[in-house]
């Protein structure tokens, strides 16, 4: 009984990574659940010079903005002294715990979430003396906002944009010649066909650069 059990375990187990690794391969269902990273061959992310933090922001009818980023209940810190909204880097699963924020509060109607990105270089995280005493220059640190996500209360996906950091790297090479000649020289063989190659911009519907309509409530839509 024992073997059976040991045997089955070992399938099982080689069964479900092969069953991630397939879809990190075929780019498919990778982001369906957030338990999809244990068994995901995404180990070497690497490290970036810029730090980030998450807000999530809801839009109500009257076009008043709320912060539902932190639950009125506490906020869960899995490591440290950081929110769990800061650990999806791409941004997949976000926007849930603002809709979870919002089933669970009164508020006047909401028509759209946004998922904004704050970002600044790290060097900025070091504390007065230790900067003092690194850099003669003063300590002005510059922030940076970015849109990532936009969604319906409801959780329909209207759009998705990379990262500060990602866009910049982009921009950089399309300003550049060069850059820009070394990478069609780089290209592979088979080529995948890509009309909006230069924008950073995904819809609901699947297509790259197209911009979603303006999101009107049910009320709105009926004219009261």
């Amino acid at each position: 009984m024992k073997r059976i059990l040991a045997a089955a375990f070992i399938v099982g187990y080689i069964g479900v990574l092969t069953y991630g690794n397939l879809c990190h391969v075929l780019k498919s269902g990778v982001a369906a659940h957030p338990l999809m990273y244990m068994i995901v061959w995404d180990m070497f992310c690497g490290w970036s010079a810029f730090d980030s933090r998450i807000h999530i922001v809801a839009e109500g009818e009257s076009e008043k903005y709320y912060d539902v980023t932190h639950a009125p209940w506490g906020e869960l810190h899995p490591y440290g002294y950081i929110g769990r909204e800061n650990y999806d880097q791409w941004q997949n699963h976000t926007g849930i715990m603002g809709i979870n924020v919002l089933k669970h509060t009164r508020h006047e109607p909401i028509t759209r979430l946004f998922v904004i990105e704050e970002c600044w270089a790290k060097k900025f995280n070091l504390p007065d003396y230790i900067w003092q005493n690194r850099y003669d220059d003063p300590k002005d640190a510059q922030h940076y906002f970015r849109t990532r996500v936009v969604l319906l209360p409801s959780g329909r996906l209207l759009q998705t944009y990379n990262s500060w950091v990602s866009n910049q790297a982009s921009q950089m090479l399309y300003d550049n010649p060069r850059l820009v000649q070394q990478s069609k020289l780089g290209q592979p063989l088979f080529v995948i066909d890509n009309p909006a190659q230069r924008r950073e911009l995904s819809s609901d519907n699947g297509e790259a650069g197209i911009l979603a309509t303006r999101v009107i409530s049910p009320a709105a839509a009926n004219g009261n």
